[in-house]
């Protein structure tokens, strides 16, 4: 059991550095490196969000396809592999700063974009929907949960407080701030490759259940609409990761256009990188005096004081940002992993349900979430970048206070409502509280279903 904690572990590390590069970055790269133009970025704005969209509503199908995978390498590692390795190729392709007219450019961006989603997606929904095969066991998932979310939090902000010096540094180096970012690129797809390998050669699968029938087609929709836990689950995880993605795309835009200085963008990710990984760190000791349901409620406390904590901070100091965002970060470093062990639960409770289990379908809903949540997030971003007049400006003193305000609200109330609103429906509508889930594992004992618990 400990060496699939670490090794399942390591293998986020790269595919959140190369995920968070290029859903948090690479507007900016396209607006600010290599300077796209606003009518040619407005089209891939669109474009970015319909890709997302389209990707997303593939997601169950894909998850059906590993689902029904039957090979000697087992149904989750063929799918990992083939997942980092294209992807990893696309991420390079993006970020290659083609020499060709801004027109091709949007075309070839559009295409290999698309690619990219399906690619990632591929690796993904494998990846995670291996967790709850793993262990039946609620802490243990929590703990093996914890690692790699940990390992995925190091991965993200090694991008997020690296992306400004490191860039800097490899654009020197390179000559331009195009190859500084395709070197920086060429990087973090390097560490993916290098811990998917880990995960591949280390993590050795338990025989827990029973030999599984294939799913057909026709039943992909039953095993979501009728798995009533999986679908609130999903809507309120959307609404979380809606506000989440919508905060953190602004990221580097509010630290250079209202801070008016985006190398302090490093210093505070960096800061907020050691609270999130220490709040994973510490998550096992806080569920072993408190249950789940209290503690999904002191995280979004958390994150509401910090939002409004960063909505009143003044701009011209890092103090009650860096307060702000401590308190966002821990919260949403808890209510994540929290998430996450929602979504494995209801994978049992499907099982017990409908009488079998589709760990990969329920789970191609993580990234069905993630690449709507992009996609609003992105929409969201995209847009009121360009209405507030900050796609055009140079510096901050370019903007006007209309302009900021508008940044503000879309960056932090915005997202605080839809967080809100996730929480009330989690409370209302989820189920699967500890006792729960013993029932559920008990029923599924009593019929035969389990191998080994």
């Amino acid at each position: 059991m400990a060496r699939n904690k670490w090794t399942f572990g390591v293998g986020t590390i790269g595919r959140d550095m190369v995920y968070s590069l290029v859903s948090m970055f690479l507007m900016f790269y396209m607006t600010d490196i290599i300077n796209v133009p606003t009518n040619v970025f407005a089209v891939i704005t669109v474009f970015v969000v319909i890709a997302r969209v389209f990707d997303a509503v593939n997601d169950p199908f894909m998850g059906l396809v590993v689902d029904n995978t039957k090979t000697r390498f087992g149904k989750f590692k063929p799918w990992i592999a083939f997942g980092a390795l294209t992807s990893g190729i696309l991420t390079l392709l993006i970020f290659a700063g083609f020499n060709i007219s801004w027109n091709m450019y949007a075309v070839l961006f559009c295409i290999l974009y698309l690619l990219w989603g399906i690619a990632f997606t591929t690796n993904d929904i494998a990846y995670w929907s291996m967790l709850p095969a793993l262990t039946f066991d609620q802490k243990e998932r929590e703990k093996i949960g914890s690692i790699a979310r940990i390992f995925a939090n190091v991965g993200l902000f090694f991008v997020v407080a690296g992306i400004v010096p490191l860039t800097d540094a490899l654009s020197e180096r390179f000559g331009s701030p195009a190859r500084g970012y395709f070197v920086f690129a060429l990087i973090v797809v390097a560490v993916m490759w290098v811990g998917q390998l880990v995960t591949l050669l280390g993590v050795k699968e338990p025989n827990m259940t029973k030999a599984q029938k294939s799913t057909p087609i026709r039943e992909l929709l039953t095993v979501i609409f009728k798995n009533d836990q999986l679908l609130f689950t999903a809507v309120s995880m959307s609404l979380f990761m809606i506000g989440y993605m919508t905060t953190t795309g602004f990221g580097l835009y509010f630290f250079k256009y209202a801070y008016g200085d985006e190398g302090m963008f490093s210093i505070f990710a960096l800061i907020l990188g050691v609270s999130q990984i220490a709040a994973l760190a510490v998550f096992p000791l806080f569920s072993k005096k408190w249950n789940r349901r209290t503690l999904y409620t002191l995280a979004v406390i958390l994150v509401v004081l910090g939002y409004i904590v960063f909505f009143f901070a003044p701009t011209n100091t890092m103090l009650f940002i860096g307060i702000a965002g401590v308190l966002l970060f821990v919260g949403q470093a808890f209510i994540q992993l929290l998430m996450l062990m929602f979504l494995a639960d209801s994978v049992d409770y499907g099982h017990f349900k409908l009488g079998k289990r589709n760990d990969s379908i329920s789970f191609s809903l993580q990234p069905f979430i993630n690449k709507l949540s992009g996609a609003v997030g992105n929409g969201v971003v995209g847009l009121v970048i360009i209405i507030s007049g900050i796609k055009d400006a140079e510096t901050a003193a370019d903007v006007t206070d209309g302009g900021l305000l508008m940044m503000k609200v879309a960056m932090l109330v915005f997202p605080l409502v839809c967080i809100v609103v996730s929480f009330l429906i989690y409370r209302l509508k989820y189920i699967i509280d500890e006792k729960k889930h013993a029932e559920i594992m008990t029923g599924l004992k009593k019929r035969g279903e389990l191998i080994d618990s």
